[in-house]
């Protein structure tokens, strides 16, 4: 089983960097675009403090999030805040997932997530520190993904291959390091396709944060896949 207790140390941690370095920039900079489309950076700070209370819903057994449109319409609301404001309700939706985590009993139950997705409540603390991870990066304010730590890639790459695990339109693919290998996409006798990259450029092509270039292809095309 994961350990849940040493992924909430790493979301503390990570989000006291993010903090940190939130806190070097002005109200101007909030309003300015991050690295992900239609978002400013104040709307990826609106979305993890938004994301910090929708986890404390699935572990005290509420719905993640009402509805999507109000899951987006509350992000809307929260984007334009000075950055004090943006910082503050970071810092405290952060502290009520870990209240919640520390009152949390039962760390084996299943819980259900956004849009009926199912997973075991000891896996939330992970997937809270990949939302503060790369969310990090894409304010893009010189947190890249070769700044994570390295126990985070190459897990994080291992989630994220296993997501795309069995999908009909991935071929089948072997993801290597140099190192560490991963396999990925429709099940098959062997890989169809080898993609070979550093541990950050795989990584980032798996979270649909760089397209790839960077890396190596044997045995056809970079596999297109699907939105997470």
């Amino acid at each position: 089983m994961i350990d849940h207790a040493h992924d909430l140390a790493s979301v503390r941690d990570a989000t006291e960097r993010l903090l940190t370095a939130v806190g070097k920039l002005d109200n101007a900079s909030v309003t300015e675009s991050s690295r992900l489309p239609g978002w400013t950076r104040g709307h990826v700070l609106a979305h993890l403090a938004r994301n910090a209370d929708a986890l404390v819903n699935v572990l005290e057994g509420r719905p993640m999030y009402v509805s999507g449109e109000v899951r987006d319409a509350d992000i809307e609301r929260d984007a334009p805040r000075p950055l004090d404001s943006q910082l503050a309700d970071v810092r405290e939706s952060a502290a009520r997932f870990q209240d919640a985590s520390a009152a949390t009993a039962d760390w084996s139950r299943t819980v259900e997530l956004r849009g009926g997705v199912t997973d075991s409540a000891f896996r939330l603390p992970f997937r809270r520190w990949a939302e503060v991870e790369l969310h990090h990066v894409d304010l893009g304010i010189g947190y890249e993904l070769e700044d994570l730590p390295a126990e985070f890639t190459e897990r994080e790459t291992g989630f994220l291959a296993a997501r795309f695990a069995g999908h009909p339109d991935v071929p089948s693919t072997r993801l290597t390091d140099g190192t560490r290998a991963w396999s990925t996409g429709r099940e098959a006798s062997h890989p169809e396709v080898t993609v070979t990259g550093s541990p950050a450029g795989l990584l980032g092509w798996l979270a649909g944060r760089r397209e790839g270039s960077a890396l190596t292809v044997e045995g056809g095309p970079l596999p297109s896949l699907p939105p997470l």
